[in-house]
């Protein structure tokens, strides 16, 4: 195998093996949601470049055990980009450089040999940090509870022709259902606000005949719900979209804002309910 040099290893050091990279981690540790937290300083060589993010921290976490040290804890679940469990702050990013990529999709490639790599949790009061790079989202699970459901009976699956639906309206709802619930939109923005996440699950359920019945209903529960918790309100900053692996756009917010109003005008016409 052919080898190249790395010319910010230490003297002594091994030679660096074309197709790695020797990067610096500068990781949030923090035992507990008790504890007070602090970046550690961790050497990371010989990293294959066509290891995704996530490899990358397993094979940093073997090298501490291996040594006596604490691994860095950091949630994950499919690794395939679609349960939203791995999100973490990359260099000041939520999910790190790559435009529309989870952290789990993240390969190591995108990082430039000898660089320092700063990794951090997700920042939101609502996201208490549990340990490391893991936070609670069950904050996003209250907003769902709260109204992100219809209650009409579906039984199997439909004839697809029995129920028209409007191409633009399907795609509006399947471009809405594509949020995974991460929270990256949270961790971007710097009111820390939940706008999209919410107004993505109302718009997936709001754009179908099925979630007509409680439309008015279903926004005004799930806005309450997240001002309740704690997320701050939206000020059109755009760090959510721009932030979203799933490119969930701020036209959603939009639709939600417009739902609200009418569910709110009508509310009024109607005193007592």
């Amino acid at each position: 195998m052919t080898v190249i040099e790395n010319p910010l290893a230490k003297p002594g050091s091994e030679p660096q093996s074309e197709g790695t990279i020797h990067i610096t981690l500068k990781v949030w540790r923090q035992g507990s949601g008790r504890d007070a937290g602090r970046i550690e300083t961790i050497d990371a060589p010989d990293i294959a470049t066509d290891m995704s993010f996530l490899e990358m921290l397993d094979v940093v976490n073997e090298r501490l055990i291996k040594t006596g040290g604490d691994p860095i804890a950091f949630d994950h679940d499919c690794r395939e980009g679609i349960c939203g469990s791995c999100g973490m702050m990359i260099n000041g990013r939520a999910h790190g450089p790559e435009q529309a990529t989870t952290t789990c999709q993240l390969h190591m490639r995108h990082f430039k040999d000898g660089e320092t790599v700063f990794v951090e949790p997700w920042r939101a009061e609502p996201f208490p940090v549990i340990r490391d790079l893991i936070v609670d989202r069950s904050a996003f699970d209250k907003i769902i509870q709260a109204g992100g459901y219809i209650t009409a009976p579906t039984g199997t699956a439909p004839e697809a022709n029995n129920l028209p639906v409007p191409k633009p309206d399907a795609d509006q709802a399947f471009e809405a259902a594509n949020c995974i619930g991460c929270g990256a939109c949270v961790a971007a923005c710097p009111n820390a606000s939940a706008m999209l996440f919410t107004s993505a699950k109302i718009t997936h359920l709001g754009s179908l005949p099925q979630g007509q019945a409680e439309r008015d209903a279903r926004v005004m529960s799930m806005v309450a719900k997240q001002d309740e918790l704690g997320f701050g309100t939206c000020t059109n900053i755009g760090e959510c979209s721009a932030s979203c692996p799933k490119e969930i756009p701020m036209e959603s917010i939009a639709r939600m804002n417009r739902d609200l109003l009418r569910a709110t005008r009508r509310r009024r016409r109607r005193p007592g309910q």
